[in-house]
C-alpha cells in the first residue's frame, strides 16, 4: 500500500461537479493499494499517518501529528501510485489490486481512519474526481507499508 500525504491549509474533491468532500487544515492521502496488500498494511500506514509529526508546534518546529492539532483528512484512492514505467512509455498497472480487493481495503483504511481523526473526507471509489486543495508548506510525504 502506498500513500502520498500532503499537509494543506484546505482540500475538497468532486465527482461531476458536485463536491463530495471537503477538509479544512489538515492532510489529503492519496491511497494506491497494491496487488497482496491486507489490513495489516492499512493499519500500519492509518497509525502512521495519524501520528506523523509534520506540523509546527508553538516553536516553529515540525513536531506535531494530526492528532496533535485535532487536524483533517481527506482520503482519495488512486491506482496510479502503482504505476510500473520502468518499461516503454506506457505505465501499465499490473501491481495494482483488482477493485474488489482494493475497494475493501480502501473502505477497511477508513474506517481504522475514522477512530481517530475529527473530520473524515474521502472521495469516491472507481470515481473520476477532481482533487483541489492548498499545499502548506508545501510538506509532501510519500509512505509504502512493504518495508522493503
Amino acid at each position: 500500500m502506498v500513500a502520498v500525504v500532503q499537509r494543506v491549509s484546505s482540500a475538497g474533491v468532486s465527482v461531476n461537479n458536485t463536491t463530495v468532500g471537503a477538509i479544512r487544515k489538515g492532510v489529503v492521502v492519496f491511497l494506491g493499494i497494491a496487488r497482496g496488500d491486507e489490513e495489516k498494511d492499512a493499519d500500519y500506514l492509518s497509525d502512521k499517518i495519524l501520528n506523523l509529526r509534520i506540523f509546527e508546534d508553538v516553536t516553529g518546529r515540525m513536531n506535531s501529528s494530526l492528532l496533535d492539532i485535532s487536524g483533517e483528512m481527506l482520503v482519495v484512492s488512486q491506482f496510479t501510485l502503482l504505476a510500473d514505467c520502468r518499461k516503454g512509455r506506457r505505465p501499465s498497472f499490473a501491481g495494482a489490486a483488482g477493485p474488489e480487493q482494493a475497494s475493501g481495503l480502501y473502505e477497511y483504511f477508513l474506517t481504522q481512519v475514522k477512530r481517530s481523526v475529527r473530520k473524515l473526507a474521502a472521495g469516491r471509489f472507481q470515481a473520476m474526481m477532481k482533487v483541489d486543495l492548498i499545499n502548506d508548506g508545501p510538506v509532501t510525504i510519500v509512505l509504502n507499508s512493504k518495508k522493503e
